[in-house]
């Protein structure tokens, strides 16, 4: 049987974004399978011979270097990893260049970390640049800068299954492909034979999180959880996921010939403007802002914008203009937006009424706290009434 929606999410995919994941790229050693590398490189060349175009969210680094550098194991130090990450980028970059130059065409290297994209006039540069490469017919080969994002300060995207949604909210693209060595979601454990393949998720809910197995990898720092978590940063700003495993002979060929295979996971919401996906999944939050149930109700049931006479408590020394996160009683985030008032102006006007807040301050430059044109539902209230 024909699966029509996913056979219309691929046709109308001309932007794909395809994360490769570090069990995708390297032997049972941990080092990189140049093999691999050319295979998939080749299936890159053959899609974008359909008139897709195609980037790569590539891990693999810490392998690669790893190879070259003729290490056993893993580096645990930070310095140590982050160095083996700098040699390993450019045999990563390498091993892509000199297997797509067979099919004329070129890797372009774009190494991000989480501040490029938190920085409006930095994100809007990156998007530039990558929809520049794009027009021009080479493949960005993305990857986090791993010599200088340090957890510890922030600066890190967590792992590249995010790091490919943003990607992908980033351009706009419609189809984001995760690919790992699980063939998808399964409704149970992947290695029980009592466990089926979810095909289809129509909806991120409960039931769906609930199926997650995760265990622990020392080569990848993604599982699953990982995986569900990017799928909803791409699919609330409207985008498409697709998740299955890079082992699969012609995989990249197979998923946009519509074959049934790997889990598809639906839009979860209309197209997102470009400003919005950086207010909602790019932007780091500088506080919170803790609402009653009338005012999230408001905010995600009747889309209106957020007034004082709602918000029960705030957390954070943010400023005006920050981004903060929109969160319900009980600290659960459900969006984000940009505020009109700094965290001190809020605390003391806080549940009051609009007509009230002139009297409090002493002016009222703003009817709204944060208004839904410069706000973005970021989850599903997957428990709400």
């Amino acid at each position: 049987m024909i699966d029509l929606a996913r056979q219309e999410v691929t046709t109308l995919s001309e932007t794909i974004v395809v994360k490769l994941g570090t069990r995708v790229l390297t032997d049972e050693s941990g080092r990189l399978d140049r093999a691999q590398i050319e295979n998939l490189s080749e299936q890159v060349h053959n899609v974008m011979e359909t008139g897709r175009k195609v980037i790569l969210v590539s891990s693999g680094a810490v392998g690669a270097g790893m190879g070259r550098l003729g290490l056993a194991e893993r580096p645990t130090d930070l310095a140590d990893l982050q160095a083996v990450a700098a040699v390993g980028q450019s045999v990563l970059i390498e091993a892509y260049e000199a297997t797509l130059r067979k099919h004329s065409r070129h890797a372009a290297q774009v190494l991000l970390t989480a501040a490029d994209l938190d920085d409006r006039q930095r994100y809007l540069n990156a998007r530039n640049t990558i929809l520049a490469l794009l027009r021009i017919g080479a493949v960005p080969v993305i990857n986090e800068n791993d010599t200088v994002a340090i957890e510890e300060l922030m600066t890190s995207f967590g792992d590249n299954d995010r790091l490919a949604a943003l990607v992908c909210n980033l351009i706009h693209a419609q189809l984001l492909v995760l690919l790992s060595d699980v063939e998808g979601l399964y409704d149970g454990k992947p290695d029980s034979p009592e466990s089926t393949l979810v095909p289809t998720v129509e909806q991120l809910d409960d039931k769906v999180y609930a199926m997650v197995r995760d265990e622990k990898s020392g080569l990848s720092k993604g599982g699953m959880s990982s995986k569900l978590e990017a799928a909803r940063i791409a699919t609330v700003a409207g985008g498409n996921v697709l998740i299955a495993s890079g082992r699969v002979p012609g995989i990249l060929e197979r998923i946009v010939a519509s074959e049934p295979i790997g889990t598809l996971i639906l839009a979860q919401g209309g197209n997102v403007t470009a400003r919005k996906r950086w207010i909602g999944f790019s932007a780091g939050p500088r506080g919170r802002i803790l609402l009653d149930d009338g005012a999230r109700k408001a905010v995600t049931a009747d889309g209106r914008s957020l007034l004082a006479i709602g918000i029960l408590s705030t957390e954070g020394g943010f400023r005006k203009g920050d981004v903060v996160m929109i969160c319900d009683s009980e600290g659960n985030e459900f969006a984000r937006g940009l505020t009109n008032y700094d965290a001190a102006e809020l605390e003391k006007i806080k549940g009051l009424r609009t007509d009230k807040i002139g009297q409090v301050l002493g002016h009222c430059p703003y009817d709204e706290i944060v208004h839904r044109d410069n706000m973005v539902v970021t989850k599903s209230q997957r428990n709400s009434d």
